[in-house]
């Protein structure tokens, strides 16, 4: 079964807002929920409706999926599955305490489960050269790692925390005017997970992670374009209660260049040539990224005139398929002449052009 576009499954335009989106989710959450709705179809509505969330509440997973619809989260190698985006470690946990306050399963203990780690974005500028030909690329980057101290684990000396004895929460009761109420909140002794350690690790502070920064070598694949993306796993934001770092977006910025101007896959060059080449024709010499190549003037060519060398623009990426260069002239007038140029170019003027549609066509509105 074909998969419903997530805007149409949040029942949002293209263009709202991050708490456009959450609302939406909220009321199609509680409308669908399982626990709530008995329809059949609710589970997979209900499912539906958190995958949309998941990838358009992440500014860089929507921004792929604006570019490229589902086919963004089709097995890339960047944590996802075939056939849909893997929310398996989204942290719907939140979002829902705050719609079911804390009910149908998702309060509790939620601060105990493992969390992947926030993705990260991170802009590198490239070269002209270095997008059309690919390259191996530096980048500086700090990531998180298993405490070699502690091997990971935070501490040594586990133990059930005396505070909420392993809940994760505290239940406190308040007395109003109204009669007595009971509250829940997190536990501020182990921080939501139910253990504490007898000895903290000093090197990690018990997070069972240490920040390092690295260099990294990056493939940057030929033909790659300013706004296109590469995913780095595990180098994004640290996990939560043992679960994975996130990842690390790469987003590219690709330098202008001194003479190509480049519009997808094809290259545009713009070629000055002498008003006696253009009168005239000639055959010139065109720089292109795989070399020169000479290329055939007509006689009577004109400012804009455009000539298309097939399978000289850039390389798609992770394709065998060249896009192609367009070479659009540029008749320069000569600011300078001397007498014997002004005497030729005069003699020119005198050449009879009065049959051309063009001045005929001025000519009829002349008073």
């Amino acid at each position: 079964m074909e998969k419903r576009d997530y805007y149409e499954v949040l029942g949002v335009s293209k263009t709202a807002t991050q708490d456009e989106i959450k609302s939406a989710f909220r009321k199609l959450a509680k409308k669908y929920h399982p626990d709530i709705n008995k329809d059949k179809d609710a589970p997979e509505k209900f499912k539906e409706c958190q995958e949309a969330y998941a990838v358009l509440s992440d500014e860089t997973k929507r921004k792929q999926y604006d570019q490229f619809g589902h086919a963004a989260f089709d097995n890339n190698g960047a944590g996802f599955n075939p056939g849909g985006f893997d929310f398996s470690n989204f942290d719907f946990g939140d979002i829902f305490d705050d719609i079911f306050g804390g009910g149908f399963g998702f309060g509790g203990r939620s601060n105990t489960r493992a969390r992947k780690g926030r993705d990260l974005l991170k802009r590198i500028s490239i070269t002209f050269d270095e997008a059309v030909n690919g390259c191996l690329k530096e980048v500086e980057l700090d990531i998180y790692e298993d405490c070699h101290k502690c091997h990971g684990q935070g501490g040594s000396g586990s133990k059930t925390c005396p505070t909420c004895h392993g809940k994760g929460q505290v239940t406190q009761e308040q007395r109003t005017m109204f009669g007595s109420f009971m509250s829940k909140s997190t536990c501020s002794t182990c921080g939501g997970k139910g253990t504490i350690f007898e000895n903290t690790c000093n090197e990690c502070k018990g997070t069972g992670k240490i920040k390092k920064h690295v260099v990294k070598k990056v493939r940057v694949p030929a033909g790659i374009n300013t706004g296109n993306q590469l995913c780095i796993e595990g180098a994004g934001e640290m996990g939560v209660n043992g679960g994975p770092n996130g990842d690390i977006y790469l987003e590219f910025s690709v330098k202008d260049h001194p003479i190509y101007h480049r519009q997808g896959n094809d290259i545009y060059l713009e070629l000055p040539i002498s008003v006696t080449d253009a009168i005239l024709g000639c055959k010139k010499e065109v720089p292109t990224i795989y070399g020169t190549v000479k290329l055939t003037i007509p006689a009577g060519s004109e400012t804009g005139d455009k000539h298309r060398l097939k399978g000289k623009g850039v390389q798609g990426v992770n394709s065998l398929l060249k896009g192609d260069m367009y070479v659009v002239l540029d008749v320069v007038i000569p600011s300078k002449l001397s007498k014997e140029q002004k005497k030729l170019i005069e003699a020119l003027s005198k050449t009879d052009l009065e049959d051309d549609s063009r001045f005929k066509l001025i000519k009829k509105y002349v008073d």
